[in-house]
């Protein structure tokens, strides 16, 4: 019998000014910053280099490019699932806690001497601020490996009972055949957990990264090669979404997807999925945290400070560019004058640069796509009689990718900023008429077709356990008089409904199961000698 201790979280470092970290952090910046990589992909733990190639930028300074990485075509992809699925024999018959304890030295690794370099990576490429990055791509990482090995260890523990003269167990298998891993460019946390959670459970990944995190990815492959994960269990094989799901999502020995991005991809993988369901060896699991429209409702009587902190972390925190993040908020009449005023003073104040100088709360969207597709919703509401911007607004891309925190006011609550998701700094407010409470907590709920996060805000508690009630299914993660993001592993297992997802619950053993095929065992001890049954005796 093997061990884990429960875990506790990872403590999150503050970086103020003075600190030790705070100047071993600068440094690495600026090293990583001074030195252009050239990053291979990785087949069967070989270093593979094509003619494609594509470059990383920092998008606050999109003309500094960080590295080049070279691109997989159809035939590396096929030689990934070739890799995965040679190294699966010997990978699945290890023990559980063998498998469990590359993953535990991972987090250590993290913890410790990867940390800044893995921050950094993220800081730079994906334009996160230090504290961003240090929730992200140190801790919710580092908690990610060690509470999933320690939910592993709980799986192993359910076992069937057993009557007299017979024992029965569950063998927890890993799934038949490949995992693919399609990762997104936001968070680096969840970009490494979506291969390494099936791994853990026996699977071999091919992981398919998001170009422009490519960077944390491949120091995120560099921490689990260190560790000791074997050739072949892990492919980091960078390609073109389209030409990787023609490749890959039709291969008879596909077993599983774990998906995070946005949710027209997700229902595409879904179909394709459908499409070719004669062909599977098995029917593949499919876990995918898509697209959010992510809610913030106001009752009369809310605390007008927190809510207000609540709505500016919310929304604006990463650019907005988080699935959880606050995109819509409902306010009553009563108290918008009050929250307007302290909102657009606290917005006012918000600094936006580049994340290297720690002063910045907001920094660049992650890319010229992203950049153009918020922008256009800016102008929507400028020439919309609809709505109003009343703070922010503007959009500047001669240096970065740079997206002012703003605030649309729709007069309408189906406007199209309330209702469609817009993954950047954009906050839409409806203030509703506080008689109609009840009736606007329905368009709440039924407006969009997301359900992954939102939160209330009341300080009377007759209406908290009302909105309860009416919002249940609206959102998979809810809040109360908090803001809907900053799930915590092992706290808030993440995840949400309807289009946002299949609701597995990154965090939790849930996640776990969905990657194992049990087998049930029956061993009778002293089996019967003879057919007949005691009822056909004669007397």
């Amino acid at each position: 019998m093997f061990q884990i201790e429960r875990p506790t979280n990872e403590i999150v470092r503050l970086y103020e000014p003075g600190s030790t970290y705070r100047e071993k952090l600068k440094l690495k910046l600026e090293e990583i910053s001074a030195s252009k990589l050239k990053i291979p992909f990785l087949i069967d733990g070989k270093e593979i280099k094509t003619k494609l190639s594509k470059n990383i930028i920092m998008p606050h300074d999109h003309q500094h490019v960080l590295a080049e990485f070279d691109f997989a075509g159809s035939a590396e992809m096929q030689s990934a699932v070739q890799a995965a699925l040679k190294a699966k024999p010997e990978w699945e018959s290890l023990g559980w806690e063998a498998r469990a304890a590359i993953f535990l030295k991972a987090a250590d690794l993290l913890a410790g001497p990867y940390r800044d370099i893995l921050n950094a990576a993220t800081m730079l490429g994906q334009s996160k601020n230090v504290f961003q990055a240090e929730i992200d791509s140190a801790c919710e990482l580092i908690d990610f490996l060690r509470f999933n090995a320690y939910y592993y260890q709980e799986i192993m523990k359910v076992q069937p009972l057993s009557s007299s003269g017979i024992w029965n167990r569950t063998d927890y298998r890993p799934l038949d055949g490949f995992v693919l891993a399609i990762t997104p460019f936001n968070f680096t946390a969840i970009a490494a957990h979506l291969p390494a959670a099936p791994a853990l459970m026996g699977n071999t990944v091919v992981w398919k990264p998001s170009d422009t995190q490519m960077l944390s990815a491949y120091y995120s492959m560099q921490i689990f090669r260190e560790a000791g994960l074997p050739e072949g269990v892990i492919n980091l094989v960078p390609a073109d979404g389209v030409l990787a799901g023609d490749t890959l999502l039709s291969m008879p020995e596909l077993a599983g997807i774990h998906f995070t991005g946005s949710t027209k991809t997700f229902q595409s993988i879904w179909k394709t999925v459908g499409d070719n369901i004669h062909k599977y060896r098995s029917y593949p699991r499919i876990v995918g945290e898509a697209g959010g429209k992510n809610f913030i409702f106001v009752h009369p009587s809310a605390d007008v400070g927190s809510l207000v902190t609540a709505l500016i972390r919310g929304a604006f925190e990463y650019q907005g560019q988080k699935c959880s993040a606050a995109s819509r908020a409902y306010i009553p009449k009563s108290l918008w004058p009050q929250i307007k005023k302290l909102l657009t003073e606290e917005v006012a104040s918000i600094s936006m640069g580049d994340v290297r100088d720690f002063r910045n709360f907001i920094n660049a969207v992650i890319d010229q796509r992203s950049f153009e597709k918020i922008s256009k919703y800016l102008d929507h509401a400028r020439d919309s009689s609809d709505a109003e911007i009343i703070m922010g607004g503007k959009a500047d891309m001669q240096t970065g990718y740079f997206i002012e925190p703003t605030v649309i006011l729709a007069h309408q609550p189906d406007y199209k900023s309330m209702v469609e998701e817009i993954f950047g700094p954009v906050l839409s407010v409806y203030v509703y008429d506080d008689s109609k409470f009840e009736e606007v907590m329905k368009i709440c709920d039924q407006s969009t077709p997301y359900a992954l996060t939102g939160a209330i805000f009341a300080q009377d508690r007759y209406a908290v356990e009302r909105m309860l009630i009416q919002l249940r299914h609206s959102a998979g993660n809810f809040y109360i008089n908090d803001k809907p993001t900053g799930a915590v592993v092992g706290q808030q297992p993440f995840g949400g409904g309807r289009a946002s997802g299949t609701n597995d619950k990154a965090g939790s053993a849930l996640n776990l199961y969905r990657w194992l095929s049990p087998r049930s065992i029956k061993e009778t001890f002293l089996p019967p000698q003879n057919y007949p049954y005691a009822f056909m005796e004669s007397r």
